[in-house]
């Protein structure tokens, strides 16, 4: 029997893997800098295998890449937005 069961508290949930994302699963109140790549397909309705299919196809974002990461700044998901309604015109 864990401690906070014998004082009657709540444990904490479990951490989640999830990143951008409070431990239940709901996105954080305030902004990063950049997106990753889930949270820009999160944000844009997209699903990560459409993002991977603009990206081979060449209509994806630029990325930032920092050692393995993959980041997509705030001001390149503007310039993807601009360039798809463009297209799409």
């Amino acid at each position: 029997m864990s401690r906070a069961t014998k004082i009657g508290e709540r444990e904490p949930p479990a951490r989640s893997s999830r990143r951008g994302l409070t431990r239940t699963g709901v996105p954080r109140a305030e902004p990063t800098a950049v997106y990753s790549r889930a949270s820009f397909c999160k944000a844009h309705g997209l699903s990560e295998s459409f993002y991977h299919k603009l990206k081979n196809e060449g209509l994806g974002p630029d990325e930032l890449r920092l050692g393995s990461k993959v980041l997509i700044t705030h001001e390149a998901a503007a310039r993807w937005r601009a360039a798809r309604e463009r297209a799409s015109a």
